[in-house]
């Protein structure tokens, strides 16, 4: 939620969304820290597993692509978060995320093959582009061009809601 009031970013719209839905016991935590890499995961996803969540929605990677960290360095970082999660039986949503085209095709290509490929080697739902929608629509970003404003958080929450809700009614 960089930029926006936490009430106004997406686990806190995802939550009220679930409330209105009727499930007024689910609790969103927003474990974001803005700037944060995918090299932090395990570390933060350590200290979460105390609290012992029923769905973790993994959404990491934009600042490593931001930085222009290897891909390789991520895809490892996501891989070690999932198998920490699945050896705590901990379902996962996997949020993907997209490179602009002024990073390169090999960068590009190198990067946004992480998110499907791990989805699929950890059998774990994919939202194939976190942003979908709301990245590079600049009505729907603050001014820097990057991070989302309220509208846009707006638009994420929608487009999260029904992988949660699929996974919570496996729970």
């Amino acid at each position: 939620g960089y930029g926006v009031a936490l009430s106004n970013a997406y686990p806190a719209l995802l939550e009220q969304s679930l409330h209105q839905a009727g499930l007024t016991h689910v609790q969103v935590v927003n474990a974001g820290i803005g700037g944060s890499t995918s090299a932090s995961a395990v570390a933060r996803i350590r200290w979460h597993l105390r609290a012992r969540p029923d769905l973790v929605i993994l959404a990491l990677g934009a600042n490593d692509m931001l930085r222009g960290l290897p891909a390789k360095g991520c895809e490892d970082h996501l891989r070690e978060a999932l198998r920490l999660l699945k050896n705590n039986s901990i379902p996962v949503i996997l949020a993907g995320m997209k490179v602009p085209p002024n990073y390169g095709k090999k960068y590009q290509e190198e990067f946004e093959r992480i998110f499907p490929q791990l989805a699929k080697e950890f059998g774990t739902p994919l939202i194939p582009f976190l942003l979908q929608g709301v990245g590079g629509v600049r009505e729907l970003n603050q001014e820097d061009g990057i991070h989302p404003n309220e509208q846009g958080h707006r638009a994420i929450s929608k487009l999260v809601l029904p992988y949660v809700l699929k996974e919570l009614k496996k729970l």
